[in-house]
């Protein structure tokens, strides 16, 4: 009876058909995650030299990756998904978009510096000279909303540290860490707020949220 049902099945056309289109839908239907990357974790699910990797964190489909990258030792929002077209448009230099970064700095940073990080650096890329483009830099007043760090960072009583917000529209290797250090003020923490229109809001280290591809694509790209 068994062997009977299963011919009858195939060779049936319109349950054929359905079963390729089912089938068909599920292998190419679009996810869509933010996730909170914490610190000392690769932008990556593979393993490599025994350091945590994405997979430690976050369960998605095979097929699913993050879009862009942050440093080992930066922390924050990124997208995940498997969607091709949008990881074409946040990537491609000719897509500008917002990325606002959270950054403490080692120092009391002086309006001098922030001048400068908004009118633009020159960094190193590559063993390249690269002269970053115009940025918005601003002072935090008060210490901003984060998520606790594990570990924290080391502090020195004798010498002070200032957070600045830093809003780029491009991102090359290390690029905030090299900026800041330009100027005098090295990165002590990074964090990656806000992409276009998503950002961390509450989120804690580790957290991740489905998006549907709606919302998505209107807060990146207004549509």
């Amino acid at each position: 009876m068994c062997r009977e049902i299963y011919f009858s099945v195939l060779t049936n056309p319109s349950i054929y058909q359905s079963l390729v289109f089912y089938r068909a839908f599920f292998l190419t239907m679009h996810h869509y995650y933010i996730v909170y990357k914490p610190f000392r974790v690769l932008t990556q699910f593979s393993s490599s030299e025994g350091k945590e990797t994405l997979a430690n964190y976050f369960k998605v489909d095979r097929d699913v990756y993050p879009v862009g990258r942050l440093d080992y030792e930066s922390e924050g929002l990124l997208i995940l998904t498997n969607d091709t077209q949008l990881n074409h448009r946040l990537l491609h230099p000719t897509f500008k978009h917002e990325r606002e970064y959270l950054v403490q700095v080692e120092g009391s940073i002086t309006d001098e510096a922030i001048d400068k990080l908004q009118s633009g650096v020159v960094i190193s890329i590559d063993g390249k000279q690269h002269h970053t483009q115009p940025c918005k830099a601003t002072q935090l007043i008060t210490h901003p909303k984060v998520a606790d760090r594990n570990p924290p960072i080391r502090f020195r009583k004798e010498i002070p540290t200032d957070w600045i917000s830093l809003i780029l529209h491009e991102g090359k290797n290390r690029q905030v860490r090299r900026m800041t250090a330009s100027v005098g003020f090295p990165t002590l923490r990074l964090i990656r707020h806000r992409i276009e229109k998503i950002s961390l809001d509450n989120m804690l280290p580790g957290d991740i949220i489905p998006y549907n591809k709606e919302v998505m694509y209107q807060l990146l790209f207004g549509r």
